[in-house]
């Protein structure tokens, strides 16, 4: 399968099963779209009306050794193997950590219900954030490298236990030989300098929330009184970005109906100096006044085409930053399995509320008939763990023929049972922007190589090196790209 685009100037061929990218001229691109409806006789004689015939056959030529090469119309050959890798043993790897379900912020879009999570307000304790970790610990394997995520609600409301959990787990760290990645997730309210400085010391990235220009945040990420809350957290996050220097950090913000053009919200925040960013689109029931429809769709791909133009733009000044979702490695990331399996929600990642109940992860909660155990008991409903087992981009009839499966993984399981109750259901609106998200991240690619910044201007290969997540882990070394 390929798939072929034109964005900002550039002609991108795109062979899926392979990983192969071709940045080519337009007589390639031209033969490419022709090549499996016509013969080379018939492709020359076509093409000779627009072009020269000898450029014609030259280019043919190169066509076919790509081919031959397996780099253009490949065979896709992992569903097989993907489904023999999701019968493994599974292991847990990371754990969302709902530390707080409170908030002091009332988010009109939150999922969270204003932190309560379609159930009561509660913080964690460290007793029931012990017992997390130490499931953690014993889940997970031969797995070295874990993750622990301070969620919420705002985690801030409940800081000392946050504190208190870090250190239990470093110390947990010598005696079991694992290494924790502790991340952090905060509305910026409570931040202060013992709580950045803590922060810069322990933990591997921090998300700052803000949805962009003041009246757009204000609106959307307003106290519980409807007094706005962008005057109060950016000087803070400015703060907290220019300290984390090198760390990872990014702010994340969420663009609803009320934004359409959300690309001048991701430029607002980038002049005010933030260099990694974030923007999502709300997933809200249509009747919400907020949430995205089918008919905001090409508005909102004309945003996307609009921000990488100028990301690729910046890319060549010191006024650069990165946009999340155009943060797709062309030379590394992780293996085949991963990018067919996706998040690994319900399997290898699971969600912890304040008293201990484990779900598939942090949009599940609240939803009982997801509810798979607790910390004291363990995983009790397998059977919920099998179903999220087989979860793969074969599983959803609707990845099977988009160009975009090896880069989404069959998108969000939770988005998926909200718009059709099915774990393997397809939300429509989000498969849209991811698939002109990926076209857009290529094209940055491309201007990248355009700018020299690229050893090849002509084919830029996906996956060169085989960069597997799972590690020593992984049982299949000859499927990674």
């Amino acid at each position: 399968m390929i798939h072929q685009f034109k964005n900002n100037g550039y002609n991108i061929v795109m062979d899926v099963p392979s990983g192969a990218i071709h940045v080519v001229d337009d007589l390639a691109y031209d033969i490419i779209s022709m090549y499996q409806d016509f013969d080379r006789d018939e492709i020359v004689l076509k093409l000779s009306e627009e072009y020269d015939p000898l450029e014609v056959r030259e280019s043919l030529d190169e066509v076919e050794d790509l081919i031959a090469t397996e780099q253009l119309f490949t065979d896709d050959d992992y569903e097989e193997a993907v489904n023999d890798f999701k019968q493994r043993d599974t292991v847990v790897k990371a754990l969302c950590l709902h530390i707080a379900h409170d908030c002091n912020l009332a988010c009109r879009y939150c999922f969270a219900g204003e932190g309560e999570y379609h159930g009561r307000r509660a913080l964690m304790s460290f007793e029931v954030g012990r017992k997390a970790l130490d499931f953690l610990i014993a889940n997970s394997g031969n797995r070295r490298n874990l993750e622990v995520d301070f969620f919420g609600g705002e985690p801030l409301l409940n800081w000392q236990v946050v504190k208190q959990l870090v250190e239990y787990g470093r110390e947990q760290e010598k005696l079991h030989d694992k290494y924790f990645r502790f991340t952090l997730t905060t509305n910026g309210v409570l931040l202060n300098d013992e709580i950045m400085e803590f922060c810069n010391r322990e933990m591997s990235n921090v998300v700052l929330s803000l949805d962009g220009r003041q009246d757009i945040h204000d609106l959307m990420r307003p106290f519980r009184n409807g007094r706005g809350s962008y005057d109060l957290v950016v000087p803070k996050f400015i703060d907290f970005a220019k300290k984390r220097g090198d760390m990872k950090y990014y702010v994340r913000g969420t663009f609803t109906r009320n934004n359409l053009d959300f690309a001048s919200d991701v430029l607002h925040m980038a002049d005010l100096g933030f260099r990694q960013i974030s923007v999502e689109p709300v997933v809200a029931p249509p009747e919400e006044p907020y949430a995205l429809r089918e008919e905001d769709i090409p508005k909102l791909l004309e945003e996307y085409d609009k921000l990488a133009a100028e990301i690729a733009e910046r890319n060549k000044t010191d006024r650069w930053f990165n946009f999340f979702h155009f943060m797709i490695d062309l030379e590394g990331g992780p293996c085949v399995y991963k990018r067919l399996a996706g998040c690994g929600s319900g399997t290898e990642y699971l969600a912890v509320t304040p008293w201990g109940d484990l779900y598939p992860c942090h949009q599940f909660v609240g939803q009982e008939e997801f509810l798979m155990g607790n910390v004291d008991e363990g995983i009790t409903r397998t059977d919920i763990r099998d179903e999220f087992k087989q979860c793969n981009v074969y599983s959803r009839s609707e990845c099977r023929d988009c160009f975009a499966r090896f880069y989404c993984s069959g998108g969000c399981s939770a988005n998926a049972w909200n718009f059709t109750h099915s774990i393997n259901g397809n939300y429509r609106i989000g498969c849209e922007l991811m698939r002109k998200r990926v076209e857009c991240a290529i094209m940055i690619k491309a201007a990248l190589a355009d700018n020299g910044d690229e050893d090849d201007e002509e084919n830029i290969p996906i996956q060169n090196e085989p960069v597997c997540d799972f590690g020593e882990n992984c049982p299949r070394e000859e499927f990674l790209f």
